[in-house]
């Protein structure tokens, strides 16, 4: 058969969706686009914000129009389970904590003796090694959807990477939906520090990557484990709001003081390491003054790019029921100068990285050249006049800035020190 995926939303989802599709894969089946002619489309939705909810229902009435038996997993699926079945009865819609029953709807293809593909589309795949979430941040619809912390005992994390190494991946990414929260639910004791060093003992996997962690749950423990040189420089933690009335009503557990603390001990003793956040623009009660204190906090603080969403209402959840509400047309505004503040970081990032060498993972091959990913999290497109195989590992040395691209040069060899 030949089964198609859409992934909307989190690392969490994709690294759900990558495993299924492995699963799938050495069931015998092919995984393709949508528009090749899929027998069954599995969609694995997101919720996150109302902008997800429209692109889960498009990608859900996209595979109907195409014709194929539809499978409908993820938060919105969670959440909108009834109005779902209702309008569109021929579909399947199964509940998150149910995501790997999927694989039972799918038989065995007796017909192939070998595995089709490897099942894995990205060339730095993504492991789930935790779900759900304690918090109770006001703005957030995801816990009702995804329930409490849970964690993956560490060995069938070793376990997995161990497989993806043995496919050849250079890179892994840990991902949760709260990550810095791995470990406390389990019966022994291990956090995601230990876990980091289980994986660099217990494995050769040339890089660790992690996704989101939340400012006050970074330690000098894990820091010290971070300095390990297979652990990507690359961290993302999450800021919210830089303003600490609109913090509180976010219900989020620091201060702008305690944030910028934290951040700025990384920052040093970290050198050349990337650094992003996520901020949400125009929440209920946001004054332009609230938007000032935390432009003026992003400006001056060692980020390398910003994640900016626009304040989307989700029903349900405290924040909905907050008031003022920010008019549309000021969010609009206020999320623009976010975005050219972001860009502006990232380009000076990026140029105060030319002249240095990195090894990147050959992920996007074009006529003229490979894109790939640093260490520290620059996209670098390199002129290559040679075959290089997808997932390769490339020493190259950035030379200059354009387009939304970082650009370099091969040097010398194909492989890293070591390998």
């Amino acid at each position: 058969m030949r089964i198609a995926f859409v992934t909307l939303g989190c690392r969490t989802n994709q690294a759900e969706s990558t495993r299924l599709e492995q699963m799938i894969s050495d069931r015998g089946h092919q995984i393709v686009d949508l528009s090749e002619g899929a027998d069954i489309c599995i969609i694995n939705t997101c919720s996150v914000t109302e902008k997800a909810d429209h692109q889960s229902r498009q990608s859900i009435t996209r595979a109907i129009k195409a014709k194929t038996e539809v499978i409908v997993t993820g938060c919105y699926a969670e959440l909108n389970n009834k109005s779902l079945k209702e309008k569109n009865p021929g579909i399947k819609v199964i509940c998150n904590n149910a995501k790997c029953s999927i694989i039972n709807l799918i038989p065995y293809n007796s017909s192939s003796s070998t595995l089709v593909n490897s099942g894995i589309t990205r060339k730095r795949p993504t492991i789930k090694v935790q779900d759900g979430c304690n918090n109770a941040c006001s703005y957030c619809i995801i816990p009702s959807a995804r329930g409490r912390s849970r964690s993956v005992y560490p060995q069938e994390i070793i376990g997995e990477i161990r497989r993806l190494e043995s496919l050849g991946f250079e890179e892994i990414v840990l991902s949760g939906i709260h990550l810095g929260l791995y470990g406390k639910d389990l019966t022994i004791d291990c956090n995601l520090a230990t876990l980091l060093e289980e994986i660099i003992n217990s494995t050769k996997i040339t890089r660790i990557r992690l996704s989101s962690i939340e400012i006050n749950e970074f330690n000098d423990h894990l820091l010290q484990v971070i300095q390990h040189d297979r652990v990507c420089k690359h961290l993302h933690i999450p800021l919210q709001s830089a303003d600490d009335d609109i913090l509180v009503r976010m219900n989020r557990s620091y201060n702008v003081k305690e944030y910028g603390l934290m951040l700025n001990k990384i920052s040093r003793q970290f050198s050349n390491i990337s650094i992003g956040t996520d901020i949400i623009v125009g929440f209920p009660t946001e004054e332009e003054r609230h938007f000032n204190n935390m432009m003026t906090f992003l400006d001056s603080q060692p980020f390398t790019y910003l994640h900016v969403f626009p304040f989307s209402s989700r029903p349900g959840t405290a924040a909905a029921t907050l008031k003022p509400i920010v008019p549309n047309a000021v969010k609009k505004l206020r999320v623009s100068k976010a975005r050219e503040l972001s860009a502006r970081k990232k380009i000076t990032f990026w140029e105060s990285n030319i002249g240095l060498e990195h090894i990147i993972i050959a992920e996007t091959l074009t006529e003229n050249g490979i894109v790939g990913t640093t260490s520290n999290y620059i996209k670098v497109f390199v002129p290559m006049d040679y075959t290089v195989t997808p997932g390769m590992l490339v020493r190259i040395r950035i030379a200059g800035v354009s387009d939304g691209f970082a650009s370099g040069h091969l040097v010398n060899n194909v492989q890293p020190p070591g390998k």
